[in-house]
């Protein structure tokens, strides 16, 4: 048993047929659902450019959200190690992908966490905290491409 090794697993199942499957590009529908065991189901489609549904997640969406959320859960382990007491955390992040002869790729992330912490004494820990988080976030560790960060740090009634 290899205690380091994380397996995950989920189901994709595609949702789009109009009754002709894929006969042209624009004769089916990119609705898909994900499921995870144990966890509600995910609608998901394309995004709109590529002809998808915009009220469900797409793919670019989900890289995004998964490296924002890696850097919080992250950060708030480098806080608690610290003894940084956060209190309230929101990430406006953004994400920059560009198309290239009918591929693309993302090309950087920007995180722009505000982060509210408990007292003015923590203020460093917890800006320093986030290049910590930036190091064990397992996600922004597996792209090719600059996941940056521009934090801001709150204390808490001031």
């Amino acid at each position: 048993m290899d205690l380091g090794r994380h397996t995950y697993a989920l189901t994709t199942t595609w949702t789009g047929n109009r009754g002709s499957g894929t006969s042209g590009y624009r004769d089916y529908d990119r609705l898909a659902t994900i499921e995870v065991a144990g966890k509600p189901a995910l609608p998901v489609s394309a995004d709109p450019a590529f002809r998808g549904d915009r009220g469900r997640w797409n793919p670019e969406d989900l890289l995004l959200a998964a490296l924002s959320e890696c850097h919080l859960l992250s950060y708030l382990h480098a806080c608690t190690s610290a003894g940084v007491v956060v209190v309230a955390y929101r990430d406006e992040a953004t994400g920059v992908m560009r198309e290239s002869g009918g591929a693309g790729h993302f090309t950087e992330v920007l995180l722009r966490p505000v982060v509210t912490v408990a007292d003015a004494s923590m203020i460093e820990a917890a800006q320093v905290a986030h290049r910590q988080a930036g190091e064990w976030c397992f996600i922004a560790n597996s792209v090719n491409f600059p996941v940056r960060h521009e934090a801001t740090t709150l204390v808490a009634g001031q």
